[in-house]
């Protein structure tokens, strides 16, 4: 599996945000704008908690299991596996969330009406980016955390004769 790279991730937020700064305008323009819901930022908060939760979990375990303590309970490599990617598509995700989230509150920022609606529209997508921002943060961390030690020489192993 590939490790995420974070000029892909800025990329797609980037993009995200451009395209959905670009509809906003244009729905603007019709006299209404896309609504940011409140869930927004307090789902990616949650995602953001479960994949740090993940990571100190496994982190924990695999300290234990590397310093052999007694009673280490050990961590299994297809769930190390699913921890990564979840993480991975989560990371994804947040970042196109996150960029949509970012246009349109950029979108908003511009737009001169000053209704409370709209301030509250504003904070909202600005959490939400944070959230998102957690999100790709955390999702790092735990590849870090389940990565694999590298091996010190780069030769093949030797074959033993039997």
């Amino acid at each position: 599996m590939k490790e995420l790279r974070i000029p892909v991730l800025a990329g797609v937020f980037v993009v995200a945000g451009v395209l959905a700064w670009a509809v906003a305008r244009l729905w603007s323009s019709l006299g209404t704008l896309p609504a940011v819901p409140v869930a927004a930022p307090v789902v990616l908060a949650i995602i953001a908690t479960v994949l740090l939760a993940t990571a100190l979990s496994l982190r924990s375990r695999l300290k234990a299991q590397r310093e052999r303590q007694p009673g280490a309970k050990g961590v299994d490599p297809m769930m190390a596996a699913r921890a990564v990617l979840f993480g991975h598509a989560s990371a994804l995700v947040a970042s196109l969330v996150s960029g949509i989230y970012g246009g349109v509150g950029v979108a908003l920022l511009m737009d001169p009406s000053e209704a409370p609606a709209r301030q509250d529209q504003t904070v909202y997508a600005g959490l939400s980016v944070l959230a998102g921002i957690a999100v790709v943060v955390t999702a790092i961390f735990l590849e870090r955390v389940c990565r694999l030690p590298e091996d010190d020489d780069d030769s093949p192993p030797a074959a033993t004769a039997a």
